[in-house]
């Protein structure tokens, strides 16, 4: 697939640039609703802590993936229950504090290359997510594609040296109460 348009809906960037990096493969039966960095009054987007919600289920499917795949997962710290709809896994990425700087700055180019990569090969290669990840990661390669589609001369393009706007810190901020903090679980 080819880049003919640019994407201009504001997609959650923790979902495509962080949660590939757990290592849980796509197309599981079993993934997040939705990802955050920071949750208002609990974890800044400085505490390098990815959030994930996922839909409290009780089959046999999802209870196996939540015991051998998110509680025991390497990066997994928090397990917190929202409410009776709701679980809040959070994983900590404290060891890629530089990255994960990357990342908040919106520099995704600048990220270790084995990262990027995996972040890449998350996605199905005949998709056009793809594409658009690869030019995210690996912008060199897309700057003249990218300067005829915005109708600028790509030497600006090169000296701002990406292709995709950084986080909105609110949109990757949960805002949710705790029905009893006292059901957090700390993992690890």
């Amino acid at each position: 697939m080819a880049i003919d348009a640019l994407y201009k809906d504001y997609f959650q960037k923790s979902r495509v640039f962080l949660y590939p990096l757990l290592g849980i493969r796509r197309g599981a039966s079993v993934i997040p609703e939705i990802t955050y960095i920071s949750w208002s009054g609990f974890i800044a987007p400085e505490d390098t802590k990815l959030i994930t919600i996922y839909p409290k289920r009780t089959d046999k499917e999802y209870l196996n993936f939540e015991k051998h795949v998110l509680i025991n997962h390497s990066r997994a710290s928090d397990f917190i229950e929202l409410n009776d709809k709701q679980l809040m896994i959070t994983f900590d990425f404290s060891d890629m504090k530089e990255d994960w700087d990357h990342f908040l700055n919106g520099r995704y180019s600048q990220m270790n290359v084995k990262l990027k990569r995996s972040i890449r090969d998350f996605f199905d290669k005949n998709s056009a997510n793809y594409v658009y990840i690869d030019s995210y990661l690996f912008p060199e390669k897309y700057f003249n594609l990218y300067a005829d589609l915005l109708n600028v001369k790509i030497n600006l393009l090169m000296e701002v040296g990406e292709l995709c706007s950084k986080p909105d810190l609110e949109r990757e901020t949960l805002i949710a109460e705790v029905v009893n903090l006292e059901n957090k679980k700390i993992l690890g």
